[in-house]
C-alpha cells in the first residue's frame, strides 16, 4: 500500500481470495495527525471525517458489497469530555450534510453497536438516516458505541433466550448477522491490534496494518488493500 505495511494472514482452505465482499477499517490516527502539525485534536477529527467522505465517494468502482467503519468505540467514552463532545457534534454535522449524498449514491446505512444509548437527538437522526437509506444496494456499516466483547455477550444472551447457545445461534444474533462475512480488516496509523473491533467476525478475516494516519487515507489506499487481498491464499485452518 505504499507504506511498507506489515500484515497478518489467517490461513484457510487453500484458494486465492478473489474479490472481497466485505472490508472493515479501524480508522486510527486522527490525534497523531493533528499533533504532527501542532493542531488541536478536533482538527484531526474533522480531517478524519473528510477522509470518510472521500472514501464513500470513491468506493463504487471497487465492487465491495459492504464497508464497515469503526467510528466510535464503547471505550472512547474514557476520553476527555471536550473531545467526546467534539466527536458527537461532528457526527451530527456529518449525518446532516452527507445523508442526501448517501441516498443519491444508493448507499444503505447500517449502524452496529449500542447506538441507541447515544444522545436522544443523535438517535433520532440515525433512525431517520436508516429509514431514508433503507433501499440502497451498497452497505456502509458504521460502528457507534461499539465493543466486540459487548456484541458477543449480547448475542449469547439472545441465543440463550431462544433456547440454545451454539456457534450458529450466536452468529445469527450478532449486529452484523445480515452482512456478508468479513473478508478483510484494515487498521491505519501503524498500530497492530484489534481494539475490541469485530472480534467474532475477524476469526478468519485477512488483516492488513498500514502506517498511513487516517486523515491521509484515500480511496486508492483501499483499492491497493483489496488488490493485496485478492492475491492471498486462505486456508481456514487447512494446508
Amino acid at each position: 500500500m505504499g507504506d511498507s505495511p506489515s500484515s497478518l494472514e489467517t490461513g484457510t482452505l487453500k484458494r486465492a481470495s478473489g474479490r472481497a465482499r466485505h472490508a472493515a477499517i479501524i480508522m486510527d490516527g486522527n490525534g497523531r495527525w493533528a499533533k504532527k502539525r501542532a493542531l488541536p485534536r478536533a482538527i484531526g477529527h474533522q480531517r478524519g471525517v473528510e477522509a470518510v467522505r472521500r472514501l464513500v465517494r470513491g468506493i463504487a468502482p471497487m465492487e465491495l458489497d459492504c464497508l464497515t467503519l469503526y467510528a466510535f468505540s464503547s471505550e472512547n467514552w474514557k476520553r476527555s469530555e471536550t473531545e467526546v463532545d467534539d466527536l458527537m457534534n461532528l457526527m451530527r454535522k456529518f449525518i446532516k450534510s452527507d445523508l442526501p449524498e448517501f441516498v443519491a449514491n444508493d448507499v444503505q446505512l447500517k449502524i452496529i453497536g449500542d447506538w441507541r444509548s447515544l444522545a436522544p437527538d443523535i438517535v433520532v437522526m440515525l433512525e431517520d438516516a436508516l429509514a431514508q437509506t433503507a433501499n440502497g444496494s451498497r452497505k456502509l456499516a458504521v460502528a457507534l458505541n461499539y465493543g466486540g466483547q459487548n456484541e458477543i455477550t449480547r448475542a449469547a444472551v439472545k441465543a440463550a433466550e431462544q433456547g440454545v447457545i451454539t456457534t450458529e445461534s450466536i452468529a445469527a444474533n450478532l449486529d452484523t448477522a445480515d452482512l456478508p462475512p468479513l473478508d478483510l480488516l484494515i487498521r491505519t496509523s501503524g498500530e497492530i491490534r484489534l481494539s475490541n473491533f469485530l472480534l467474532w467476525q475477524a476469526a478468519y478475516a485477512e488483516m492488513l496494518f498500514v502506517d498511513t494516519l487516517w486523515p491521509d487515507f484515500k480511496p486508492e489506499h483501499l483499492e491497493r488493500a483489496l488488490d493485496d487481498f485478492a492475491q492471498r491464499e486462505r486456508r481456514y485452518g487447512g494446508r
